[in-house]
């Protein structure tokens, strides 16, 4: 298995520009453009981290750049987390769905196709993706990487250190709306949904989106879920790991 938490620590590639859709200072993203006329497809990216502050989108620009080289304009996601001031639950989601929205603005500046935009999520921003999702039908697809699909599970596996009791401010019994507002398990998503997961992701585990999309399938949903061999937590969002190709190419289909 490859290491690929070098993300987490080498220095981003740059952004053609970072907008800001809000006033507060994480209220901003990164804006990747393909070279040529357009229009072309579009991928928001919210990253991962537990949804706690010491995480930002930095590690995220990689494969932003890449999906860009590939062919998507690319919005590379900052949003408040736990431990800043507004973040957690619903601060972060608010975030998430002002950040999409001033995307689909964004069509209007940039050659950006509005009717071909896919939301992307890794580890907690796969949980933020897919309820973004179940509120906007207007995406193409959203894209769970790993994702922490269900939250009372995450809550049962107690996932790192407590995070969502953090994210969501309390257990299942203290504040039960609270999980069924913000779990995609508990939520109607009725766009396409890719689950993406490491079969070895000692983090995130690929149970729960096996789980998820057996669940799911059975409400009718769109779900196709992707477990790859032999592959950890990040490989999946590291353009430079061996098994990028397929994660690539299963996104390019969904466009």
């Amino acid at each position: 298995m490859q290491n690929s938490e070098h993300i987490l620590t080498d220095a981003p590639p740059p952004a053609d520009a970072q907008l800001r859709y809000g006033n507060d200072e994480y209220q901003f993203g990164d804006l990747r453009v393909p070279k040529g006329a357009g229009p072309f497809a579009a991928a928001m990216f919210v990253h991962g981290g537990f949804w706690r502050a010491r995480y930002d989108l930095k590690h995220a620009s990689f494969l932003c750049a890449a999906l860009t080289k590939a062919g998507f304009v690319t919005w590379n996601l900052e949003y408040r987390r736990v431990g800043n001031p507004g973040g957690g639950w619903p601060g972060s989601f608010e975030d998430v769905t002002a950040g999409y929205q001033f995307l689909r603005q964004l069509a209007g500046k940039y050659p950006i196709d509005a009717k071909r935009i896919i939301v992307l999520g890794h580890s907690a921003g796969g949980q933020l993706a897919l309820a973004l999702a179940a509120h906007h039908n207007s995406m193409r697809g959203v894209v769970s990487l790993a994702g922490v699909v269900n939250l009372r599970r995450a809550w049962d596996l107690h996932l790192s250190n407590d995070a969502v009791m953090e994210f969501l401010g309390g257990d299942p019994q203290r504040v039960p709306d609270h999980y069924h507002e913000a779990s995609p398990a508990e939520l109607n998503i009725h766009c396409e949904q890719l689950l993406i997961h490491g079969a070895d992701d000692d983090i995130v585990p690929a149970q729960m989106s096996r789980d998820y999309a057996k669940q799911k399938l059975q409400k009718n949903e769109k779900v196709r879920l992707l477990e790859i061999p032999k592959t950890g937590h990040f490989e999946i969002v590291d353009p430079e790991s061996k098994i990028w190709p397929k994660v690539e190419s299963a996104l390019a289909g969904l466009v």
